[in-house]
C-alpha cells in the first residue's frame, strides 16, 4: 500500500471541509493553508534573506554621484520629502502616500555637504552589511559610521540623532525597506495569545512564555516569523505595556480568544508589521485601546492610515480596518469615572488635538469630530488606567467586554 504523504491527508481534509460547505473553504482550513511553510511539527529553516536589489540599487546611487563628478557636475542626491506637505491620502486603499515632491542634496552647498557626505557613508556601511549578509542595529550603523575625518577635528556624525534620519532618506531615496538595508532596530512590543509562530526557525507557542510575552523583533518579514496555528478570534491592541500586563495576568486572551499585544507607546514598525500580517494572513480583526488624548488619537492614526514620516511604509504596515474601542471622551460619563482620573489638557493638547482633527482621514468622519471637540469641551484627558480607579481588573473583565459588545461605541 502506497504511504500517505502529510500533504496528500491535508488536501483530502481541505477538500472535505470544502465540500461540508458548498465549496467554500472554511476558515480553519483557509488558516492551515496559510501555514504551509510548516509541516507538523518539523518546521522548515527560514529562507536566505533576499536582498540583492537594494545591493544593486545602492551601488545605482554610487555610480550616479561618481558619474556627475566625472562630468564635472555638482554631484547630487535626490530625496523625496518625508513631510505633511508631501503626503496624500488615497480614499481608495485608506492608505497616507508619499508624494512626488523631492529635494536636491548636493555636494558644492554649504549647508548640504555635510549631510551630502553622510548619505554616502551610511550607504556604504549598509552595503557592506548586505555583502556580508550580516544586520546591524541603527545604533551600531551610527558607531560604524563614527569617525574624524582625517586632517580636521571634524567628525562624520556627532549624534545619534544625526544618522537615523539618514538611513531613512536612504529607504526612501532608492526605495528599499531598512530591513533590505540590513538594519534593525532594538526589539519593542511583545504578545500573547491564541496563536503558535516559528521565528527564526523556532516554534512558539504565545500562550506559554511567561509574564513577559512573546518579544516581537523589528524584523517581521515572512522569510523571518511564520504563523502555524491561531485559534484566536481578534487582536485586541494596547497602547502601554502595563497596560498589557493586566490583560495577561487576567489571562484575557484566554477568556475571550484572542491575541493581546503593545507596542510600548506609539508601535515600532516591527510591531505594526506583525500587526499588519497577522490581520491579514489569519483574517483577524484588529481592535485598539489608547489613551483619551491627542497622542492616543496620533497612535490609532498611524496604526490604521499610516505614519505621515513613513509614508512610504503604509502599504505594508497599516490596517485600514482596525477599529478604536477607547478611551472615548464620552467614556467619562458613560462609566461614571470620578474626577480623579481628569488630567488637564495644556496648550499643546488642544494644538495637536486640532491638527488630528484636520488630517483629511479624520476631517471627512462625523464621529472623529465629535470625539475630538467633546475632549476639547471636556477640557481634560484620561489614561486607560484610569478605568482601574473603579476596579484592578475592570478593564479586562467589564470594560473593554463591553466596548467590543457595542459596535455602536467604535471609531472607525
Amino acid at each position: 500500500m502506497a504511504k500517505t504523504t502529510k500533504r496528500t491527508v491535508k488536501t483530502r481534509t481541505t477538500a472535505r471541509s470544502r465540500a461540508r460547505n458548498g465549496g467554500r473553504e472554511t476558515r480553519s482550513a483557509k488558516r492551515g493553508r496559510i501555514g504551509a511553510t510548516v509541516l507538523g511539527d518539523k518546521t522548515k529553516p527560514a529562507r536566505p534573506r533576499k536582498d540583492g536589489k537594494a545591493g544593486v540599487k545602492l551601488e545605482g546611487l554610487a555610480s550616479s554621484v561618481a558619474e556627475m563628478a566625472r562630468r564635472r557636475q555638482d554631484p547630487a542626491i535626490a530625496i523625496p520629502t518625508r513631510a505633511l506637505s508631501n503626503v496624500t491620502f488615497n480614499e481608495k486603499t485608506r492608505h497616507v502616500e508619499m508624494g512626488d515632491s523631492k529635494q536636491s542634496r548636493n555636494f558644492f552647498n554649504y549647508g548640504q555637504a555635510k549631510r551630502f557626505m553622510q548619505t554616502l557613508l551610511v550607504g556604504a556601511k549598509c552595503k557592506e552589511l548586505i555583502d556580508m549578509g550580516k544586520t546591524a542595529s541603527i545604533r551600531q550603523i551610527y558607531y560604524l559610521s563614527k569617525h574624524t575625518i582625517k586632517g580636521t577635528s571634524e567628525k562624520t556624525f556627532n549624534e545619534q540623532s544625526e544618522s537615523d534620519p539618514i538611513i531613512e532618506d536612504l529607504e526612501v531615496a532608492i526605495d528599499a525597506l531598512r530591513e533590505e538595508l540590513h538594519v534593525f532596530a532594538s526589539n519593542r512590543g511583545n504578545l500573547a495569545g491564541l496563536v503558535t509562530l516559528v521565528d527564526a526557525g523556532n516554534t512558539l507557542d504565545c500562550t506559554a512564555m511567561g509574564s513577559a510575552g512573546y518579544a516581537v523583533p523589528s524584523i517581521c518579514e515572512p522569510d523571518v516569523i511564520q504563523f502555524k496555528k491561531c485559534r484566536a478570534k481578534f487582536i485586541l491592541h494596547v497602547e502601554k505595556d502595563t497596560v498589557w500586563r493586566r490583560f495577561h495576568e487576567d489571562r484575557f486572551w484566554e477568556k475571550h480568544k484572542c491575541i493581546i499585544s503593545h507596542g510600548g507607546g506609539q508601535p515600532a514598525r516591527g510591531m505594526r508589521r506583525l500587526l499588519r500580517r497577522m490581520h491579514q494572513e489569519l483574517h483577524l480583526p484588529v481592535f485598539v485601546l489608547l489613551d483619551n488624548d491627542p497622542w492616543g488619537y496620533y497612535i490609532y492614526s498611524v496604526i490604521k492610515h499610516g505614519s505621515i514620516n513613513l509614508a512610504y511604509e503604509s502599504r505594508r504596515m497599516a490596517i485600514p480596518d482596525a477599529k478604536f474601542i477607547g478611551v472615548s471622551s464620552f467614556d467619562y460619563e458613560r462609566c461614571n469615572m470620578s474626577d480623579d482620573v481628569k488630567i488637564e489638557l495644556d496648550a499643546n493638547d488642544i494644538k495637536r488635538a486640532k491638527q488630528i482633527a484636520n488630517y483629511p482621514w479624520f476631517a471627512s468622519k462625523r464621529p472623529w469630530q465629535r470625539e475630538i471637540k467633546r475632549m476639547l469641551r471636556n477640557g481634560f484627558k484620561m489614561e486607560v488606567e484610569a478605568m482601574i480607579s473603579k476596579d484592578l481588573s475592570y478593564l479586562s473583565e467589564q470594560y473593554v467586554p463591553m466596548k467590543l459588545k457595542d459596535k455602536k461605541q467604535w471609531l472607525d
